[in-house]
C-alpha cells in the first residue's frame, strides 16, 4: 500500500500573505487569522486536494523566514492553540498537514543571536552560528562579522555541526508533531543543510510517527543526493517546473521529455508544481493563456507529487519584481472563489480528482509514445490499468496516431464525454484541438 504522500495533491498556502497581515511584524498582540485560513479548508477538499503545505508559521520578523521563535505560531496568524485548531480540522476532512522547516538559518531577533549581541564572546551561544568573528562588522554594526544566507543579513546561518545546534532543531520537529500532530516538514533551504542532520532528523521523525513526510526546497543540483530511505523522501522538481512553461512557451515538448526521462532514473517521486510563493504565477509566465489548460493536465499526469499554489486555480496573475514578492503573495479569501471561479478552476478539479482516482498517476511506471514539437504522449501504467495522456501545445488542431501495448481493444476518454477511441492494427487514432488534452483510459483483453 502506498504511502499518503505517494498518493496526495497537495494545496500551498502562504498565511502571510493570503489573510492580508502586515508584512513587519509590530503587531503588540495577538491576532487571530487564523480563522480566515480554516475557511479555506473546505475549498480545498473540494478541488480534490489530500494535503497542505503551510507557511512559514515560526514567529518571525517578516516574510517569515527571519524566525524569532521556533515554538510560537506567528503572532500576526494567531496562536498556537489556533493552529492545533486548524490542523484538527484539516485531519477531519481527510487533509494532511506539512508545515515549513526553517533550520538552515535564524533572523536576528532570534534569543541565541541577540545573546551574542549582548555578550559578544563570553555569550556560549557563538558556536550556533557560522563565521561569527569579532575582529570583523556587519552591515548593522554589531561589532562582528557572521555568515547569512546569500549575503541577506537578517538571515544568520546556523552552524548545524554543534551538537547543541542539532538537538535544539530536532527538539523544536518533536515540539510540533507533539503539540500540533503534524504530517510532515517541508525544509527550506534544504540544499544548505548538512545532510548528516537531514539522515537524524530522519531517523527521529521515523520513530516518532511512523508515515512522517521530509521534503526538502532543492533548487539546482543532482536531487538524488537528498533522497533515500534514510534521507530525505522527496525534493522540490525545479527542473520539471522550469521546463513545463519553458516547453509550452517554446513549443518544445522535447525540453519536458528529456527532464521527466532524465528524473525517472532517481526512482522517487519529486513534488512538482507549475508557480509557488517564490516563482511567477504560471498565468504570467504562459505567452499564450489557453496554454493553461494542458499545462495543468501535465502537471497532475506526469511522475511527481503534484501542488497548487493558492488562487492559481482561478488562473490569477502575479510577477516578482526585482525588489518585492509581493504580487506573488497577495490576500484572498476563500470567498473570492465567487469572483474568480472560472473554467480552469472546474478543469483543475477534475484532473485533481482524476489524479487521485487513478492509481497509475501516483504509483505506476512512465512510458513516453509520442512526441514532436508540439504534441506529446506519454503512459502511465501499473498492474491494474494503463492511462495515456496526450496534449497539444499549438494553436491549431491537430491528429497524430498513439502507438500502444499489445492487447487493448479501445480506449475511454476520461476527461470529457466522446465515443470510445479503438485501438486499430496497435495505435490509438488522436484529434485534440488547439492547446487541449485529453486522458484516455485503455480497455481490452489485457
Amino acid at each position: 500500500m502506498a504511502a499518503w504522500y505517494e498518493e496526495a495533491v497537495f494545496y500551498h498556502m502562504y498565511p502571510i500573505g493570503m489573510t492580508g497581515a502586515p508584512r513587519e511584524n509590530k503587531e503588540e498582540g495577538i491576532v487571530h487569522r487564523f480563522e480566515q485560513l480554516e475557511k479555506w479548508l473546505p475549498h480545498i477538499g473540494e478541488i480534490g486536494c489530500t494535503a497542505v503545505y503551510i507557511g512559514p508559521l515560526f514567529e518571525s520578523t517578516t516574510h517569515g523566514y527571519d524566525t524569532r521563535d521556533y515554538k510560537v505560531v506567528d503572532r500576526r496568524l494567531g496562536d498556537n492553540d489556533d493552529f492545533v485548531r486548524f490542523v484538527k480540522k484539516a485531519h477531519e476532512l481527510g487533509i494532511k498537514v506539512v508545515v515549513d522547516g526553517v533550520f538552515n538559518h535564524t533572523g536576528r531577533e532570534f534569543f541565541a543571536f541577540q545573546d551574542i549581541q549582548r555578550n559578544r564572546e563570553h555569550s556560549g551561544y557563538c558556536n550556533w552560528y557560522k563565521g561569527i568573528n569579532f575582529g570583523w562588522d556587519n552591515p548593522y554594526h554589531d561589532g562582528f562579522g557572521y555568515e547569512a544566507w546569500r549575503n541577506c543579513f537578517e538571515l544568520v546561518n546556523l552552524n548545524l555541526w554543534e551538537p547543541a545546534v542539532r538537538e535544539y532543531l530536532l527538539g523544536v520537529i518533536d515540539f510540533w508533531i507533539d503539540t500540533f500532530d503534524i504530517d510532515g516538514i517541508r525544509l527550506d533551504c534544504a540544499d544548505c543543510l548538512e545532510f548528516s542532520f537531514m539522515e537524524e532528523m530522519r531517523r527521529r521523525t521515523s520513530a516518532k510517527k511512523a508515515d512522517f513526510w521530509l521534503m526538502g526546497e532543492v533548487i539546482h543540483g543532482d536531487y538524488s543526493r537528498w533522497l533515500g530511505d534514510d534521507m530525505l523522501h522527496s525534493v522540490t522538481n525545479y527542473e520539471l517546473h522550469k521546463s513545463i512553461y519553458s516547453g509550452f512557451n517554446d513549443h518544445n515538448f522535447f525540453e519536458i521529455a528529456h527532464n521527466v526521462r532524465r528524473l525517472e532514473a532517481i526512482g522517487r517521486s519529486l513534488y512538482t508544481f507549475v508557480d509557488n510563493h517564490d516563482e511567477n504565477r504560471i498565468a504570467s509566465k504562459l505567452i499564450r493563456k489557453s496554454d493553461l489548460f494542458p499545462v495543468w493536465l501535465c502537471l497532475m499526469t506526469l511522475p511527481g507529487i503534484p501542488s497548487i499554489y493558492y488562487g492559481s486555480e482561478w488562473g490569477l496573475e502575479g510577477s516578482r519584481t526585482s525588489t518585492s514578492d509581493e504580487a506573488l503573495r497577495p490576500a484572498l479569501s476563500v470567498w473570492d472563489e465567487k469572483t474568480y471561479h472560472c473554467q480552469l478552476t472546474d478543469f483543475i478539479r477534475r484532473a485533481v480528482q482524476l489524479h487521485i482516482r487513478e492509481e497509475a498517476f501516483h504509483s505506476g511506471k512512465y512510458q513516453e509514445l509520442y512526441l514532436t514539437n508540439r504534441q506529446y504522449a506519454y503512459s502511465r501504467y501499473c498492474e491494474t490499468s494503463t492511462v495515456i495522456t496526450a496534449l497539444n501545445n499549438d494553436e491549431n488542431s491537430a491528429e497524430f496516431d498513439i502507438p500502444v501495448p499489445s492487447g487493448f481493444q479501445k480506449a475511454i476518454c476520461l476527461t470529457e464525454e466522446m465515443e470510445p477511441v479503438p485501438v486499430i492494427n496497435g495505435t490509438l487514432h488522436i484529434r485534440l484541438k488547439g492547446s487541449w488534452g485529453a486522458v484516455l483510459k485503455l480497455k481490452g483483453e489485457k
